[in-house]
């Protein structure tokens, strides 16, 4: 697992983690977002489809324990290969950005997310796929609500998200039906008493996401139906005030610091395809949803894209 997630906000505790999720928070604020927004989408795609191949040689073979230190299978290799070319990748890009720095040839680190964790490093001396492709699929399913998407897009600029009203919609309709997380573990801090249950100290907890998500009693008995009009005068609305109903991306102080990030890159990626082309299934798709550390499509998602011009 410390191959796939990192030593980040994820896996980190205590004073270690409150250092990384503020450098995180600020770089992920939309203002940060704008300076390189083209460049940080390019570079997580990339990243994303590394990390797949690293999961699916790390995760999904079985393996003899102590075998490894002896002898190390091909995907061991290539998946050790991948997370060594991510991290000098990474690391070229943070000795330039030091290098302009000592040089004077720049002022600062940068405020994009990178120089934030450059200039957080220098301070205290020391630090999403799954989400994308269903809105793509649901499009692709749902021509109607495609074509009121297309409709109201323009220009696909961080400017203009604010004004997707529909884009919104069908994102959150999503992410309801296919939350990126499928359950979240918690840890108690201290004895609590919830319900008739008392929850002593140290006992974790599981929270399961796509439960809540399906819950008629919290949606309705329409609830596996999609219906981004749900939505449409806000989350808090559509869950009737209930914040545990909701929770694509956790919840608490512990939630996805990318949750913004995730959804603005897909917005744009949304925007760009919906504006040359129109979204059909392919006869060839198999409905097969498992989860992998995240939620994603067991045989991918085949979808063909018909040219508007």
């Amino acid at each position: 697992m410390k191959k796939i997630l990192g030593d980040g906000v994820v896996t980190t505790e205590c004073e270690k983690w409150a250092k990384q999720r503020k450098s995180a928070n600020h770089g992920f604020l939309v203002e940060s977002l704008k300076v390189n927004f083209d460049y940080v989408v390019a570079i997580d795609f990339v990243v994303d489809c590394l990390q797949t191949r690293i999961i699916k040689s790390t995760v999904l073979k079985a393996r003899i324990p102590g075998i490894s230190k002896i002898c190390k299978t091909a995907d061991e290799v290539e998946s050790e290969k991948f997370v060594k070319g991510i991290h000098n990748s990474v690391m070229e890009m943070v000795k330039k950005i030091e290098e302009k720095v000592a040089t004077g040839e720049a002022n600062s680190f940068g405020s994009d997310f990178l120089g934030l964790l450059v200039n957080s490093y220098h301070d205290v001396d020391e630090e999403k796929q799954a989400f994308r492709r269903k809105p793509v699929l649901v499009l692709a399913i749902h021509t109607d609500w495609q074509e009121k998407a297309r409709r109201e897009v323009k220009n696909p600029h961080s400017e203009g998200f604010a004004k997707l009203k529909t884009m919104k919609m069908i994102i959150k309709k999503t992410l309801r039906l296919y939350p990126p997380v499928t359950s979240t573990v918690r840890k108690v801090g201290k004895e609590v008493q919830l319900g008739k249950l008392v929850l002593p100290v140290n006992i974790e907890v599981l929270v399961p996401n796509l439960a809540l998500h399906h819950d008629p009693e919290l949606w309705g008995d329409d609830v596996h139906i999609f219906k981004p009009e749900r939505f449409v005068e806000g989350i808090a609305k559509a869950t009737k005030y209930n914040p545990a109903a909701f929770i694509p991306f956790g919840l608490g102080p512990r939630s996805s610091v990318c949750m913004s990030f995730a959804t603005t890159e897909t917005k744009t990626a949304l925007s760009i395809i919906l504006q040359r082309y129109t979204i059909t299934l392919s006869p060839a798709y198999v409905h097969s949803p498992f989860t992998l550390l995240t939620l994603q499509p067991q045989h991918g998602i085949q979808v063909m894209l018909h040219s508007l011009q």
